[in-house]
């Protein structure tokens, strides 16, 4: 809408219904362009000519109103689209070779804008969002990705993410990463992820220039390449060899361990000497469960806390607790 025409509208909107005379006063208009405007938000449904003299207006409920012009702003983003793309597709077919090798890969520079091209990845992806976190982050990385939230449930996109171990140690972030996986996201821990990275579908990757220092907030947008392929290839060998945060991830409809570890080993069955309480204790252990708060869930002291968790790690050959969980895991005892 034009400025005249939110005036005219809104002032309008308040008086419910009014006459040219009753709105003159009202938008600082002449009496020719208040015609010309009211005739404008007839013609376009947001107004209306009520029967009788002298001619009154009423205006469409504001709700009817934004829901009209964000659909008429969308077709027009949609027009947008369909354009640009066969656009592309044109001069694509008129080059014979492609893109140019140096449009390949772009780079984004600035926080905002970073956020902002990994915001249209996740809304542009058709089948999934694969990606490796680690820090240090442009944002609380405990806040969440809404984004994510909205695609996983209202377009079904598939997200897997590889998060570094030395990420969970941030105070809430485990907490985080489960509200993920019960949104739909599946999710495996790696101990030195090499770098942060998005891929969309095999569409483009986001890689940033450097881990930190002055180049901290740039990034490259890597397009169809041989680059691009080799990022794929990259995050599906640390997906192999990282270890499933969700036990759907590691033990399949058949029963058998999916390749989370090191190795394709079945899932084992529970040992002898695991009790209804170990598999208890080992779900929070391998959701972050400090010992003090296993210890309150379970009614135990912290003492014998203590003792149960060293007895886990020396039965799956672990060197910390949560490799202790996870490795419980990914045998499919819990």
């Amino acid at each position: 809408m034009s400025e005249p025409e939110e005036r005219v509208y809104e002032a309008l909107t308040r008086r419910r219904q009014a006459t040219r005379a009753d709105l003159v006063d009202d938008v600082a208009l002449s009496q020719a362009q208040l015609s010309r405007t009211l005739g404008r938000l007839v013609d376009r449904g947001l107004a209306s000519r009520l029967p009788g003299r002298p001619t009154r207006y009423a205006a469409t409920p504001p709700d009817q109103v934004a829901t009209s012009l964000i659909a008429e702003r969308e077709r027009d983003l949609l027009r947008l689209r369909t354009h640009a793309d066969h656009l592309a597709k044109e001069i694509r077919r008129r080059d014979g070779t492609g893109r140019h090798p140096a449009e390949l890969v772009e780079v984004v520079e600035g926080a905002a804008n970073l956020r902002a091209t990994l915001v249209r990845l996740q809304r542009e992806a058709q089948v999934q969002i694969r990606g490796l976190d680690r820090g240090p982050y442009l944002d609380n990385p405990v806040t969440g990705n809404s984004e994510e939230t909205h695609q996983l449930a209202d377009r079904g996109l598939t997200y897997r993410v590889i998060y570094d171990r030395s990420a969970l140690d941030i105070p809430g972030r485990m907490a985080e990463i489960w509200r993920g996986i019960q949104s739909g996201e599946r999710a495996r821990v790696a101990s030195d992820v090499p770098m942060k990275l998005v891929l969309c579908d095999d569409r483009y990757a986001l890689v940033p220039v450097m881990a930190d220092g002055p180049l901290a907030d740039a990034a490259y947008l890597v397009h169809p390449s041989s680059l691009l392929d080799a990022f794929s290839e990259l995050f599906e060998a640390l997906w192999a060899r990282a270890v499933a945060i969700n036990r759907s991830d590691v033990v399949g409809r058949n029963g058998t361990a999916d390749r989370a570890g090191t190795g394709d080993r079945a899932a084992e069955d529970h040992p002898d000497r695991l009790s209804d309480r170990d598999i208890e204790l080992i779900g929070l252990l391998a959701g972050g469960a400090t010992d003090e708060r296993i210890a309150r869930t379970l009614g135990l002291s912290v003492r014998t806390v203590h003792r149960q968790v060293h007895r886990i790690m020396t039965m799956v050959g672990a060197e910390t607790r949560f490799q202790a969980g996870m490795e419980a895991v990914r045998r499919g005892w819990v």
